[in-house]
């Protein structure tokens, strides 16, 4: 037999009906905020992931799925979703629309890392993109439309953590004198940030090993009077949207090109992994890969990790409502007609096989799920009725007119609770 690969996994009925539901969810949350759907190759040249997402971090390093395809082109999975929506948003003049550049795509992502509770090789993420606004109130509408999303999948117990980085001429500033801290420390530090501290000092700070320690003596970040306005302005907005947070100097996130505002929000109920999103603003990104000097913020939402969160509370009725069984062999042509019939009323309805015991059907028709079971008969062919079996609670079989069995379902669905 051959089995799947570690880190990857089929995703099965209920907890497919739960992903479900959560893309369901998303998409009517951004409906309200103006978002649109952009849907991103699954493959890229792997040089936009090591230009966007920078060739010293973790992803790139050490997590990305690449290879060289029959073309000779280095090709590699998408790790995360940022840098194909820019891409798109480059190569399709996608700023001169006219519209406002609001983005929203929900996809497999790819990471050769560590497969653990709540992080596959595979994952899915739910992600949005808002280019070309430089403004606080759009760092405040994609943390609130995040809020806003997780609320509405029932998720409980999440914190907002916020943050600034700066602009890049802060932290240029800052770069020095963290370096200078760093050099005097190195005994202290993993191997990882050892071989890059000359490079790129700041990815210590999001560093797994070295991050817990450096939150609290490392020096912090200073921030320019411009993006000192500009935080206060994302926390009086979210004020002003009732939306609770905690500004935590210690958030950083791990991929070079965020500025100013960063932001989490995380569950203690999922331990030490607890991050259910992340994102922040990244004002240079698109500039740096080409495009025209615009501004942009945006969040992606491990749909795997809120799934564990959910748990049960996902858990969508996806039963039939009836199930229908035909008792005799010349009873499977009008059995099968009533199926067509009750999915015409827009009611759910499903079957096993006809030539089956009684025995048999009512047994597949329990295991279903399903509220009635809708039995054809000899008698009920000549009589032009069906036979009714309450399946869940309490209730007694009882005869309709086959003509009248959607209508008389749909009444007897109206408010039962099984």
């Amino acid at each position: 037999m051959i089995s799947s690969l570690r880190g990857f996994r089929d995703i099965l009925p209920p907890e497919s009906d739960r992903f479900a539901r959560i893309e369901a969810a998303a998409r009517e949350v951004f409906g309200l905020y103006g978002y649109r759907e952009l849907r991103i190759p699954t493959l890229e040249l792997k040089e936009l992931f090591v230009k966007s997402t920078g060739d010293t971090t973790d992803i790139v390093e050490k997590e990305m799925y690449a290879f060289t395809d029959g073309g000779g082109r280095e090709i590699a999975n998408r790790p995360e979703g940022t840098p194909g929506v820019v891409r798109a948003y480059i190569e399709h003049n996608l700023g001169q629309t006219g519209r406002n550049a609001k983005f929203f795509y929900i996809g497999s992502m790819f990471r050769a890392e560590r497969p653990q509770a709540g992080r596959f090789r595979e994952f899915e993420q739910i992600g949005t993109e808002h280019i070309g606004n430089p403004t606080p109130a759009a760092d405040a509408e994609n943390i609130s439309m995040l809020v806003r999303l997780l609320e509405k999948t029932g998720a409980e117990g999440c914190s907002v953590e916020l943050n600034s980085l700066g602009c890049s001429e802060c932290r240029k500033a800052y770069r020095g004198v963290l370096l200078a801290f760093l050099r005097e420390r190195t005994e202290k530090l993993c191997d990882p940030c050892r071989g890059r501290l000359e490079r790129n000092p700041l990815r210590a700070l999001d560093c797994k090993t070295d991050a817990p320690w450096l939150k609290t003596e490392a020096p912090k970040l200073p921030l320019c009077p411009a993006c000192l306005e500009h935080f206060d302005g994302v926390q009086r907005l979210l004020g002003a949207a009732g939306i609770t947070y905690n500004v935590n100097p210690g958030l950083v996130r791990g991929l070079d090109y965020y500025t100013r505002t960063v932001f989490e929000v995380r569950s203690a109920a999922l331990g030490s992994q607890d991050a259910v999103a992340g994102g922040g603003r990244y004002d240079d990104l698109v500039r740096s890969m080409g495009g025209p000097a615009a501004p942009a913020v945006g969040w992606a939402m491990g749909v795997d990790r809120l799934v564990m969160l959910l748990g049960d509370k996902l858990a969508p009725d996806k039963a039939p409502k009836a199930f229908v069984i035909a008792l005799a062999k010349e009873a499977g042509d009008k059995a099968f007609e009533l199926l067509t019939r009750m999915r015409d009323a827009q009611i759910s309805a499903d079957f096993s096989d006809f030539t089956l015991s009684l025995k048999s059907q009512l047994r597949s028709a329990d295991k279903s799920g399903a509220s009635f079971a809708l039995l054809i008969g000899e008698d009920e062919l000549k009589a032009g009725t069906v036979a009714v079996k309450p399946l869940r609670g309490n209730g007694e079989q009882f005869t309709i007119p086959a003509a009248d069995a959607p209508s008389k379902i749909k009444e007897q669905l109206k408010g039962r609770v099984d």
